[in-house]
C-alpha cells in the first residue's frame, strides 16, 4: 500500500444501522475486514457505547470491483464505514454517527422482519439529511424461498413514502458471504455532492483520544487526538484551529465551557497519515493538546475550525421544526403531540447532544434554553427527541435559525 495519497481518492463515509442483533457488526466485519471498535462494558453507562470505525479499499480487477485487500488493481473508492449501536437506549449515539455520513446501509434480518429500532433508525436518517441508503436484507441463509419473499415484499411496504423508498434491497448473508459485492457495487454507485474546499472548515468531533500507552517517557508523549470528519473546508498539518465549546469544567455545582485552540501535528485517514485533508470519510487529527483534555471522549460533540471562524457558543437557540406523525421505536402507534412551552427535548446536532427547554413556541418554530452549550451552525439538522416512559424517542427534526 505504499505510495498511495488517500487524501486524493474519491471518499464516502457509510453509516451501519439497524436494530440490535441484525448482523451490522458482522456485516462491516465482511466488508472491511475489522472488528469495529464499539459495545463494551459501557452498556451499564446508559447512553455511551461509542461508535465503531473501519475502512476498505475498493478496486476494479478484471472488470469487478472488490475490497480484498491483496488486490492490486484501479483504486475506485474509499470508504469508511461508521458502526452504529442498534440498542433502543443508544439513540443519541446512533445520532451523532449519522452527523458525519453520507450514506447508510440499513441491515433488516430475514429472519426477523421490521423491530421498533428498525423503524427509529430510517426516521432518524431522514432527521438528519441522509437521502443514500442502501437496504441489506440479512440472514437469507435462516429463512425458505417463500421467507425471503415475503420479507422483501415487507421492506417494501415499510419504506414506502420514506427517505428509503427507492432504496436498493440486496438479499445477503454476511455470515456466510454471500451477495456482499452487490453491497460493494452500490456504495460504488453512490453520487454525493462534495462542499466546495475553498469553504472555511468544518470538522464534527465524533471521539476523542489520549492515544499514550501507561509509562510512555515524556519525551515520546503524542498529544490529544480528535477523531471525527471534514463537513466542508480543509484543514492541513500546521493549522491552528479552535475547538468549541472546548473544556468543561465545574465550579459551584454549575459547568463552564472555554474554547481551546492548538496545532495540528499530524493527521490519519484510516491507516493513512496524510498532510492535508479534504471532506470525505474518517479522519483522526492528533494536536498539541495536552492528553488529558482529549482523553475517554472529553472533547466529542465539539465542532472544529481554524482559529475565529466559528461563531460563539450559544445556551440559546431558535428551531425551525417539523414533528412526525407518531413515534418510531416503542412497537405502538403512538401519536406525536404538539411541543408545549416548558417542555424538555434531547436534541442532536451535529455530533454533540444536549437537553433544551422550550421558552417560546409558534406553529413551527421554537426557542430553547440548553443545557449543555452548542456552536450554533445555521441550517445544520438538528433531531428532536422526547422522554417517553424512561426513553428518549426521536419524534421530529429541525434546523438552526
Amino acid at each position: 500500500m505504499e505510495g498511495i495519497d488517500i487524501s486524493k481518492i474519491d471518499t464516502i463515509n457509510v453509516g451501519i444501522v439497524g436494530h440490535i442483533d441484525h448482523g451490522k457488526t458482522t456485516l462491516l466485519q465482511r466488508l472491511s475486514g475489522k472488528w469495529a471498535d464499539t459495545h463494551s462494558e459501557e452498556l451499564k453507562r446508559g447512553i455511551t457505547i461509542k461508535l465503531g470505525y473501519a475502512d476498505a479499499i475498493v478496486r476494479e480487477e478484471g472488470g469487478k470491483l472488490t475490497i480484498d485487500p491483496k488486490s492490486e488493481g484501479k483504486i475506485v473508492r474509499y470508504i469508511t464505514f461508521v458502526d452504529a449501536p442498534g440498542h433502543e437506549m443508544l439513540m443519541a449515539t446512533m445520532l451523532s454517527g449519522a452527523a458525519i455520513i453520507d450514506a447508510a446501509i440499513l441491515v433488516i434480518a430475514a429472519n426477523e422482519g421490521i423491530k421498533p429500532q428498525t423503524q427509529e433508525h430510517l426516521v432518524a436518517l431522514k432527521a438528519k439529511g441522509i437521502k443514500n441508503v442502501i437496504i441489506v436484507q440479512n440472514k437469507i441463509d435462516l429463512v425458505n424461498r417463500e421467507g425471503a419473499i415475503a420479507n422483501y415484499e415487507e421492506i417494501k411496504k415499510f419504506v414506502r413514502g420514506t427517505v428509503a423508498e427507492n432504496a436498493p434491497i440486496i438479499p445477503i448473508s454476511a455470515q456466510q458471504n454471500v451477495n456482499l459485492d452487490m453491497i460493494v457495487k452500490e456504495l460504488c454507485n453512490i453520487k454525493i455532492v462534495k462542499p466546495s474546499v475553498d469553504e472555511k472548515p468544518i470538522f464534527l468531533v465524533a471521539r476523542s483520544f489520549d492515544i499514550n500507552k501507561p509509562g510512555t517517557k515524556i519525551s515520546e508523549l503524542h498529544g490529544g487526538v480528535l477523531g471525527g470528519a471534514l463537513k466542508k473546508g480543509r484543514l492541513k498539518v500546521g493549522d491552528i484551529i479552535e475547538i468549541k465549546p472546548g473544556y468543561s469544567f465545574k465550579k459551584h455545582d454549575q459547568y463552564f465551557y472555554t474554547p481551546v485552540r492548538s496545532k495540528i501535528v499530524s493527521m490519519q485517514k484510516g491507516d493513512y497519515p496524510i498532510t492535508e485533508a479534504f471532506p470525505g470519510g474518517s479522519l483522526a487529527i492528533e494536536t498539541e493538546l495536552d492528553p488529558s483534555l482529549t482523553k475517554a471522549d472529553a472533547l466529542s460533540g465539539g465542532v472544529v475550525s481554524l482559529e475565529g471562524v466559528l461563531p460563539e457558543i450559544t445556551e440559546k437557540i431558535g428551531l425551525r421544526y417539523n414533528l412526525f406523525k407518531e413515534v418510531f421505536g416503542t412497537g405502538k402507534h403512538e401519536i406525536v403531540g404538539g411541543l408545549k412551552v416548558n417542555e424538555m427535548l434531547m436534541l442532536s446536532l451535529n455530533t454533540s447532544i444536549t437537553v433544551g427547554t422550550i421558552t417560546k413556541i409558534s406553529k413551527d418554530f421554537a426557542e430553547l434554553i440548553l443545557k449543555i452549550p452548542v456552536v450554533p451552525l445555521k441550517g445544520e439538522s438538528v433531531g428532536i427527541a422526547r422522554n417517553l416512559n424512561g426513553h428518549w424517542r426521536l419524534i421530529g427534526f429541525g434546523t438552526i435559525e
